[in-house]
Order: C-alpha cells, then sequence, then structure tokens
C-alpha cells in the first residue's frame, strides 16, 4: 500500500484512538470551552459548535490522518514526500513547517497556564479557598501571575513531565502514558458531574447550554463556534498528522476521526455540565472569561461541601487533559528532528522541551515585569497587547488557521482520488464525494472566514 514504514506503529486501534482523543482533549476543552460558551450566548453557541464539529473539524481530522499515515514521516517531511510523489512542487513542505513552528511556540505558553493548574492543586487540598469570596480568590490568583519564580517553577515541572513521556518513545512513554491518563480523565469529568448535579443548579446549567435561542445567533458567534471547534480537536497542529504516521493499516480513518471528534465534544460539553451548575449555584457569571476556571470556580469550591475534594479532583482533570495534549503537541518537533539529525529520541525531547521552557520564560515575564511592554502598540489591533498576546494571537489566529485551510487544499486537490479514497477506505460514492467537497470548498472557505474575522 505504502512505502516501508519509518516509525513504530500504535500496538492496537484502542490506544491509537486514547492518544489521538488525548492529543485533542486539552486545555481547551476544559478551559476554553465553558468560557467561550458562557460569553457567546450558551445554547446558540453550542448547537453550531456541534455542526462545527461534524462539517470541518472531524474531515480535517481525516484529511491529517492520511497525510500522516499516507507520508510516513513528520509533518514536515510527510507534505515534501507526498507532494513529491504526486508531481507537485515540494514546496509544500512549508504547510509542515508552519503546523511544527506553530505546536513549538504553543508548547512554550501551554506550559506555563498547565503550570497554574499544578499551581492550584496545593492551594486546593490545603482547603485554601474555604469560605474565600471573589475578592480573595482574585489576589490569590494575581499573586500567581504576580511571581515570576513561581510560575517558572510549575512551568518548569509541567514541561520536565512532558519530556519525561515522548522521550521515552511511541510505545514506551506515550501509549504508557495515555492508558492512564485517559481512563483517569474520563473517571474525574464524570464524578465532577455528579458532583455538580447534586451540589449545583444542574437544571440552569442544561438551560444554559442546551436552550437554544436562535436571535442569538450571528455572525460572530457562528465564526466564534467554528473557530473553537477548529482548535478544540487540535487540527492544524499536525498532531494528527504525527499520530496518523504510526496508524495501522487495519484501522478505517472516517470512523477513527468521529471517534476522536466525538470524543472531543463530548468532553466539551461535559466539562461544562461540571462547571456551569456550581457557578449557577453561586450566582457567578457564566461570561466571567478566561478567569472562569482560576476564579470563579474556587469561589464556588470554596463555599460547596467537599469542596476541596472536589477542587482538587477538577484541577488535576486539568492537569491530565493538558498533559495529554502537550505529549502530543511536542511529538511532531520531536519526529522531524528525529527525521533531520542522528540524535538520539531522548535527548531531542530533551533538548526541544528545554528550548520552549526557555521561550515560556516570555510568557511568564508578560504576566509580571514585562506586563508593561506593548511592542506592537503603534497598531491599533495589538494596542495594550503583552508578548505573550502577541504569540498566543500569531498562533491562534493566523498560522493555525492558515496552516487548516493548506491542509484541506493539499489533501483535497493535490492527493489523487485513487491515494485518498485508498487511505480513507471509501469507494467514489456520496460519503467520498462529499469529504472531498469539503475538503475542496467548505473547509477552506468557512477556516479562511475564521481568520478575517480573527484579523479584524
Amino acid at each position: 500500500m505504502h512505502q516501508a514504514q519509518a516509525h513504530a506503529t500504535w500496538s492496537s486501534r484502542i490506544v491509537f484512538l486514547m492518544a489521538a482523543i488525548g492529543a485533542a482533549v486539552g486545555l481547551g476543552n476544559v478551559w476554553k470551552f465553558p468560557y467561550t460558551a458562557g460569553v457567546s450566548g450558551g445554547g446558540a453557541f453550542v448547537l453550531i459548535y456541534i455542526v462545527s464539529i461534524a462539517a470541518v473539524a472531524a474531515p480535517i481530522v481525516m484529511a491529517e490522518l492520511l497525510i500522516g499515515r499516507r507520508g510516513r514521516r513528520s509533518p514536515v517531511n510527510s507534505f515534501r514526500e507526498l507532494a513529491s510523489k504526486a508531481g507537485a512542487s515540494t514546496g509544500w513542505r512549508w504547510v509542515g513547517v508552519i503546523n511544527v513552528t506553530a505546536v513549538f511556540l504553543i508548547l512554550t505558553f501551554y506550559s506555563v497556564i498547565a503550570g497554574w493548574a499544578l499551581a492550584y492543586v496545593p492551594k486546593v487540598v490545603s482547603g485554601a479557598f474555604t469560605g474565600m469570596g471573589s475578592e480573595g480568590v482574585g489576589q490569590e490568583f494575581n499573586e500567581l501571575l504576580a511571581s515570576p519564580l513561581s510560575m517558572i517553577l510549575w512551568h518548569g515541572i509541567f514541561m520536565i513531565l512532558t519530556i519525561a513521556i515522548v522521550a521515552r518513545g511511541v510505545v514506551g512513554g506515550i501509549e504508557k502514558a495515555v492508558k492512564f491518563l485517559m481512563p483517569s480523565l474520563f473517571a474525574m469529568l464524570l464524578v465532577l458531574v455528579g458532583y455538580a448535579a447534586v451540589a449545583g443548579d444542574f437544571g440552569a446549567a442544561v438551560d444554559f447550554m442546551f436552550s437554544v435561542d436562535f436571535s442569538k445567533i450571528n455572525a460572530e458567534v457562528v465564526l466564534a463556534a467554528i473557530g473553537q471547534a477548529f482548535f478544540s480537536v487540535s487540527v492544524a497542529m499536525g498532531l494528527m498528522i504525527a499520530y496518523g504516521a504510526y496508524l495501522p493499516e487495519t484501522v478505517r480513518i472516517p470512523r477513527a476521526s468521529f471517534i476522536i471528534a466525538g470524543a472531543d465534544t463530548l468532553v466539551a460539553l461535559l466539562a461544562g455540565l461540571a462547571i456551569f451548575p456550581l457557578v449557577f449555584a453561586n450566582g457567578l457569571d457564566p461570561a466571567e472569561g478566561p478567569g472562569l476556571i482560576f476564579v470563579t470556580l474556587p469561589i464556588a469550591f470554596g463555599s460547596m461541601p467537599a469542596g476541596s475534594l472536589f477542587g482538587t479532583i477538577f484541577f488535576l482533570l486539568l492537569i491530565f487533559a493538558a498533559l495529554t495534549s502537550s505529549i502530543a503537541i511536542m511529538e511532531p518537533i520531536v519526529s522531524w528532528a528525529d527525521e533531520q539529525t542522528a540524535m538520539a529520541r531522548g535527548p531531542s525531547a530533551i533538548l526541544v522541551g528545554t528550548g520552549a521552557w526557555l521561550i515560556g520564560l516570555v510568557t511568564v515575564f508578560s504576566f509580571n515585569v514585562w506586563s508593561g511592554i506593548h511592542p506592537l502598540s503603534a497598531f491599533k489591533t495589538f494596542e495594550g497587547k503583552t508578548i505573550f498576546d502577541l504569540i498566543d494571537y500569531l498562533t491562534s489566529n493566523i498560522m493555525l488557521p492558515l496552516g487548516g485551510i493548506l491542509i484541506a487544499v493539499f489533501a483535497g486537490w493535490i492527493l489523487s482520488r485513487s491515494d485518498t479514497m485508498d487511505e480513507l477506505g471509501l469507494s467514489d460514492g456520496v460519503a467520498y464525494r462529499a469529504w472531498q467537497f469539503g475538503m475542496r470548498f467548505l473547509a477552506p472557505v468557512l477556516v479562511a472566514a475564521v481568520l478575517v474575522f480573527n484579523l479584524t
């Protein structure tokens, strides 16, 4: 079917699905989805989000997995090899370069934010938030952000955990980690939903998330939902291309893609059902924004029965979700380094992780000693943005949508019909033509709309 494999393969379909779902499930589901839903009108946003997952995100996951399995290389080299075989320019490898560069930059600040969750565990365990009001919890969070040394420590611990797993390889490291992390993550999430149903206002949360007020649906809500769906499933980051390179021939890509996208959506919805009942029961604001997790929820846990126990479970859930994603984020970079150099995997992972940790210090300092530095304030769009804000803007608003458009175009227009049908295991029928239409027209247009919206 294709050339000899350049990498190990996943030991089973179940382990691959756990790893891929872990790659998709991350801070975007547990941290970003609930507050974005809160800000964007609840049920109206959720409805469009689910449609976008099925129409845009899952088909692009299919494209990434088929590129990875067809190329059997890192994202950069898979694009180069497949473009060459298709008689197209090897300049397509630059799509892989965009993927790898974006994930490296994302890893630098992802680790810092995951470090906040690590820092909160001892606070919640010790009952630091018990009975504390909004002012006290807000001050606690602000003190963490104001302390570069504390943030550097937690950022470092999280990066060491990521390096330790990736350095041990696909079977010895990533597989062993996800076999423990993913079942634990789902178990903790279900426990938290149960707790929220008993201790919180579950009816108000269900109403907020699932009753659709069509008057709230406007262009902004639609594009926010498409963007969240796109980023939530971790498409256009090269993660699924890297994981697809280890995919056995026996795994059916279309089915696997919808399982991955479906599980990712389920986690996001369950996270909302774990969070919003507590928010409503305490009369707090669901549209709090990024502070929902680190300020609003600790207030709720601090005032509820067994709040310290369930608050601890919540922040462990956040750490596990972040870790399954961070190992996937590091993997495309390490696999590319393996192919380009004679360096062993362990030293590659240490080098990549150390580099990301060092550049992550820029994000750390953006919250304290460099918080007054706004390099591009001369431009209205970037007025008041710190260096971290600019890195986040570059990756989330430009590099990922651009990568998504190019991946769709490559799969839809450059790869041959016979190659894509072969990898997807589809005949030339309605299902294949729908996917091809999605790659050629629907995904590029919708993702381009998100790109333009983000830039204006």
